[in-house]
């Protein structure tokens, strides 16, 4: 028995010894002795950044399963006035505790829509009985199936604005200092200011895109970057936040400042559920008929779950440039139709801040995941899968910052690279993009020449040199390694280490 004993202990110190062999970390993100996550600073102080804030109420709390208030069924000729008369009904009930209205049921059954449903208040969500609750946007005309909007823009609060003292702050920093941090208290909501400078496009070269019909030169004023915050504590001239600086702050281009913000026209508490949305079409290359299945603005702490869309032009979700911690997860886009070219096809498109897309599938897109222009995140796509895919994933144009890819796997490409005089001046894509365990036919990632870097982090794909040449390479680690990158998820780790639970 004793030599059985010591045989079985060999077998299993073997066996772990392979296990760990076979295990491999990145030199950016390691898991020290007490498995907690280890950030390795570069020379100037940057990190990659923690993405563990994001989604619904950043993760805190689970998406609420809400009650049922109201039912509809399909009737008589109008499905569209029957679903928008139940929201506006719903729309004049009281807020709970929550923030919450309630929830209107769409039974199963088929609902003609001719033009748009639109949710515009706050604490309404709209929950159908999964595939059998089909909304179908008929006859033609570009449109959103499903608008959810509040209104107005953020607004400044007079005197509260001053300016940032550190000559650098890093990204992945969660602190600052501040000449006057009398101006705020803990709980502010805080506007992180970037001007946009002449230097700073010129360092860029994005002054200097290669010319053709229609390109159009970066200027400085229109790069003015702004970036939501909550402070989470003051310590003399230091202010703590809730998410991490993504894009360095930088004397050398202006520097920063910070003000306080309102944004009273923002909803809140909307939810899009169980349901399938389709557009009626006239071709494969139809482009007159259902766009977007859903399109998310001007609201913040919202959600899209269990939907799918068919053959609409553009995006099963879009999430406006104003839209902020939405989580969408397991959703599914397929067969969109329309021109295979600019402007279609974004499957699941991220304009916004702090958003997250998760456990979502999409096929036959061209950019099924992917950010626009002078995007603002921390933003997160999680566990998602591209099939078909017409053209690549990742930051499509002029300056997304912060962004992680984690378990991204598509057929396709998945690129961050200068698209230089692509659209009207594409120029470069992104910044401070993590790629985290991704697979792809082909990878792009290029790093801009000041301001950031771009990381390829576990990568399996054919590396390639993207668009143009000459450009500053990206941080590669691991590339095809065999083996299994430790941890396999980046954001389900800080997550975890964040007290958070990933809601299925």
């Amino acid at each position: 028995m004793k030599l059985k004993s010591v045989f079985i202990a060999y077998l299993l110190m073997l066996t772990h010894g392979q296990l760990a062999a076979q295990q491999w970390q990145s030199s950016f993100v390691k898991i020290d002795g007490n498995g907690k996550l280890t950030y390795i600073a570069d020379s100037k102080g940057d990190i990659i950044p923690d993405f563990s804030a994001v989604g619904y109420h950043q993760g805190a709390q689970p998406i609420p399963l809400v009650k049922v208030i109201m039912e509809v069924s399909p009737s008589g000729n109008n499905h569209q006035q029957q679903i928008q008369d139940a929201i506006d009904r719903v729309s004049k009930y009281p807020l709970d505790q929550n923030g919450i209205r309630g929830a209107i049921l769409l039974k199963k059954g088929t609902y003609q829509i001719p033009g748009t449903i639109n949710i515009n208040t706050s604490g309404i969500i709209l929950r159908g009985e999964g595939l059998s609750t089909k909304l179908i946007a008929t006859g033609a005309g570009q449109r959103k199936l499903i608008n959810v909007n509040g209104n107005g823009k953020s607004k400044e609060i007079p005197n509260t604005r001053t300016k940032i003292t550190d000559n650098y702050v890093p990204v992945g920093a969660k602190s600052f200092h501040i000449e006057k941090p009398s101006n705020f208290k803990v709980g502010d909501a805080l506007m992180i200011y970037r001007p946009g400078t002449d230097q700073w496009i010129k360092d860029l070269k994005m002054d200097q895109i290669d010319a053709r019909e229609g390109t159009v030169q970066w200027k400085a004023a229109d790069y003015d970057l702004f970036f939501e915050r909550k402070i989470t504590a003051i310590k003399g001239n230091e202010v703590f936040l809730d998410n991490p600086v993504v894009m360095a702050m930088e004397t050398q281009y202006g520097g920063g400042e910070v003000y306080k913000f309102t944004f009273d026209g923002r909803i809140n508490e909307v939810g899009i559920e169980d349901m399938l949305i389709e557009s009626e079409y006239q071709s494969d290359t139809d482009e007159d008929h259902g766009w977007d299945a859903i399109s998310m603005n001007r609201v913040e702490n919202a959600w899209v779950s269990n939907v799918s869309s068919k053959y609409f032009g553009y995006s099963c979700v879009n999430l406006g440039g104003m839209s902020k911690q939405v989580t969408v997860k397991h959703c599914t886009s397929l067969s969109p139709k329309s021109k295979i070219e600019g402007g279609r096809r974004y499957s699941f498109n991220n304009d916004g801040q702090l958003n997250l897309v998760m456990n979502c599938t999409a096929d036959e897109g061209r950019h099924d995941y992917v950010t626009g222009a002078k995007v603002m995140g921390p933003n997160v796509f999680y566990n998602c899968t591209s099939t078909h895919a017409k053209a690549d994933i990742g930051p499509h144009h002029r300056w997304a910052a912060g962004t992680l890819y984690d378990n991204i796997t598509t057929d396709g490409e998945i690129n961050i690279q200068d698209r230089g005089n692509w659209g009207t001046g594409h120029g470069w894509a992104g910044v401070n993009q993590v790629l985290w365990n991704c697979i792809a036919a082909k990878v792009t990632v290029q790093n801009p020449y000041v301001s950031g870097k771009n990381y390829a982090i576990g990568v399996t794909a054919q590396k390639t040199n993207g668009r143009l040449t000459g450009r500053p390479d990206g941080v590669w680690e691991g590339l095809n390694q065999k083996g299994t990158l430790m941890p396999k998820s980046l954001f389900e780790k800080q997550m975890t280490e964040a007290g958070k639970k990933i809601q299925p």
